[in-house]
């Protein structure tokens, strides 16, 4: 793709101006109708996703949802932050958990992992749509973190309705029954400096023989650790290992996230881990970050080039995902909730209005220079109508640094889905096999 080609229509002007966003004036300007309270998000949004089982359903069934969202229709539950919206959908995760321990007791393995799994569903929706407990837990219904872990939250209790919780424990049930078990695990953050905590959660699958290939897979704003179970497996079939990390101001991730450089010194730690583990071939060490964990999927085949053989930023977002014009509109896109103040706190700020004034400055990867550098190989994944980041950030990345590799999908939404994986597989089969030991 020439760089040349995409000048003209993505980075000329702003609003009133003359800019022309890909995606088109009207869908830009369009607040999508799923806005409009839980009704209209479940008709209009997530009612058909469901019955098929695809994001951010998967692993789940239409049956375990449909009566929790005519309970919040029929009772006008219309905020996903509120205690109400979470704890409507926990009976039924913990039906399904009973129902797994059953089926593990009569000695039906495969039925209790589907119903952990179903159950871990139920909780992923529950604790949409965002939560982190960096600097401090911004929700303690949705989520709550063991008292051991960061002493800074002891006022936070853990309680049944904690649904964070429950789906990592939950879900650890499910994988202590798979072939290839996963390892629950906190590695010291030996590069740790300012704010940063001390130690580093991670998910880590590896196949029975060592050493393996090796993916980092970096998890998204809404999607964490428990939640990538399929990549998982697809990784472990190729007999490559798979490390899962959570990025800065998400979930359990340790970064400080009003800081631009943590990041770096987050995947130093991990990689350095990684390395002294001894089950992983660090030849072979390929990045696949998700929606938010693109960003940090293209920052770090910049900034950790020498330490891994490519990267896949899919549905990323690095300068004009920041812009303020977009910002401006974000909130009434594809995202099935309130996007800014979401992205706000995730990124350190105590406002909305201050996330959308600074957050360019701060955070673009174009004004801190990081891709005016040398990358690794890097794949670029997304949909040409994507709402949430702009496809205008995937394509400027061709007039900068390295020759980039893409794949865009032509009126396809945020990670060019569902057609994006069957590029992304092929092109990590590649890459690992070019590598010469």
């Amino acid at each position: 793709m020439g760089s040349k080609g995409t000048t003209t229509t993505t980075t000329e002007g702003r609003s009133g101006t003359g800019r022309q966003w890909i995606m088109g004036n009207d869908a830009f300007e369009a607040r999508m109708a799923h806005h409009d309270g839980i009704k209209a998000l479940w008709e209009t949004k997530w009612k058909f996703p469901c019955t098929k089982s695809v994001y951010p359903f998967h692993d789940g069934q239409f049956e375990d949802f449909e009566p929790i969202f005519e309970y919040l229709i029929q009772n006008n539950i219309n905020d996903g932050t509120s205690p109400e919206y979470t704890n409507a959908f926990v009976p039924v995760a913990e039906s399904l958990t009973a129902k797994g321990d059953a089926a593990l007791a009569n000695g039906d393995t495969k039925a209790a992992s589907d119903l952990y799994l179903r159950a871990c569903t139920v909780y992923r929706i529950a604790r949409f749509p965002y939560i982190t407990a960096f600097p401090k837990i911004n929700n303690p219904t949705k989520w709550c973190v063991p008292l051991f872990r960061n002493p800074r939250l002891f006022q936070v209790l853990m309680t049944p309705r904690n649904a964070y919780l429950a789906q990592k424990a939950v879900y650890a049930k499910a994988a202590a029954l798979w072939p290839s078990p996963l390892e629950d695990i906190s590695i010291p953050h030996t590069h740790a400096a300012g704010d940063d905590l001390k130690s580093i959660p991670l998910y880590v699958r590896v196949p029975p023989v060592a050493p393996a290939p090796v993916v980092l897979l970096m998890t998204g704003l809404d999607g964490y650790r428990p939640d990538n179970t399929v990549r998982c497996e697809e990784f472990l079939s190729r007999g490559w290992g798979v490390v899962v990390a959570e990025i800065p101001g998400t979930a359990d991730c340790p970064a400080d996230s009003a800081d631009p450089d943590s990041p770096d010194r987050l995947w130093s730690s991990v990689l350095d881990w990684m390395k002294g583990d001894g089950r992983f071939d660090m030849k072979r060490v390929l990045v696949w970050g998700l929606s938010s964990g693109g960003y940090y999927a293209v920052r770090i085949a910049h900034t950790h080039r020498e330490r891994v053989v490519g990267s896949i930023a899919q549905g990323a977002g690095v300068h004009y995902f920041y812009d303020k014009e977009w910002l401006e509109k974000a909130d009434g896109h594809e995202y099935p909730f309130q996007l800014t103040p979401a992205m706000a706190m995730k990124h350190g700020y105590d406002s909305v209005e201050a996330y959308k004034e600074g957050v360019q400055k701060k955070f673009s990867l174009l004004e801190t220079g990081i891709i005016k550098g040398p990358s690794t190989r890097l794949l670029l994944i997304n949909g040409t109508l994507d709402g949430l980041m702009p496809i205008e950030d995937s394509m400027m990345l061709f007039e900068y640094g390295s020759p980039k590799e893409a794949r865009f999908f032509p009126g396809a939404l945020h990670m060019g889905y569902p057609m994006a994986n069957a590029s992304v597989y092929p092109w990590m089969e590649s890459v690992m096999a070019s590598v010469r030991d």
